[in-house]
């Protein structure tokens, strides 16, 4: 997991360089064009075993994850890379409330206590001004409800679909979609509000198909120790050492140029931590 962890962090570092010169919809688009190959060579040489029944499921958690790592790229030429991470890490919050929303699962009182716990991390993160957090703070946040949205379909789809159908509806429309919205962007004139999503398509030049292709390596060597991982051992130990993908994120970020964070936000940082090392020890331990 701590193989993993670097990893993820190193893609984003990689991310984060590549999307000065390359709009965030075309980022995801490569990002998830290493994994499509991947998993589809995976399917092709043995077939999926399942029994399906649920697609408009199986689309929801796709669309989910897709719109979470749109958010996540784009956020990530405007932000600090520990920040952008550690928004992302807040989806075990999220999961946790709409686990008890549409799983019908309950909240202890130390699950309520890490979810305000979480949300007080998240404003001292954003340090919101005259009581609104900006454009670049929201799709964060968003980054990490869409992952948690994601997390929680694939409690239900797991019990119908291949792991590989599940990751493949992910990566299958985080392919088509940027895809899609690159190609009707010079036809449409979307608000500035959606600029996240709308973006012409730029050829990558020289070293930039190196930081693509080392983007879409490591994220690839990320899932790949992850679930590793989770083989080997519980859940809530690797949760817990999966957090060390901040620390790792804000080294590389300030490597890259990132202003080293205030005490707010690395008080924030610990607080979004602590709540989801909460949220997943308690799991674990029942």
């Amino acid at each position: 997991m701590l193989l993993a962890s670097l990893s993820f962090a190193f893609m984003g570092g990689f991310a984060k360089i590549i999307s000065e010169v390359l709009p965030g919809v075309e980022v995801t688009f490569f990002r998830n064009v290493f994994g499509v190959i991947l998993v589809g060579f995976a399917i092709y040489k043995s077939p999926l075993k399942q029994k399906g029944g649920k697609p408009l499921l199986l689309l929801f958690r796709g669309a989910m994850g897709f719109m979470a790592l749109l958010a996540y790229f784009y956020i990530i030429a405007y932000l600090p890379l520990g920040e952008v991470v550690t928004y992302n890490k807040t989806s075990p919050i999220f999961v946790a409330i709409f686990a008890y929303i549409f799983l019908g699962e309950k909240l202890n009182k130390w699950a309520i206590f890490a979810i305000i716990l979480g949300f007080i991390g998240i404003v001292l993160i954003a340090q919101p001004q005259s009581a609104s957090f900006n454009k670049y703070d929201i799709l964060g946040i968003f980054s990490g409800v869409g992952a948690a949205l994601a997390y929680t379909s694939i409690r239900e789809l797991r019990e119908y679909y291949d792991t590989r159908a599940i990751v493949m509806s992910f990566m299958g429309i985080g392919t088509l979609a940027p895809l899609l919205l690159m190609i009707i962007t010079p036809y449409i004139n979307p608000p500035k509000e959606l600029d996240f999503m709308f973006a012409k398509f730029v050829m990558p030049h020289g070293v930039e198909w190196f930081y693509l292709t080392m983007m879409g390596l490591s994220a690839t060597f990320s899932q790949v120790m992850m679930t590793k991982a989770y083989e080997y051992t519980k859940a809530g130990i690797v949760g817990t050492i999966s957090y060390s993908n901040i620390v790792f994120a804000i080294f590389i970020g300030i490597a890259l140029g990132d202003e080293i964070p205030n005490l707010l936000t690395i008080f924030g940082i610990v607080c979004v931590i602590t709540s989801g090392l909460i949220v997943a020890l308690s799991k674990d331990k029942k």
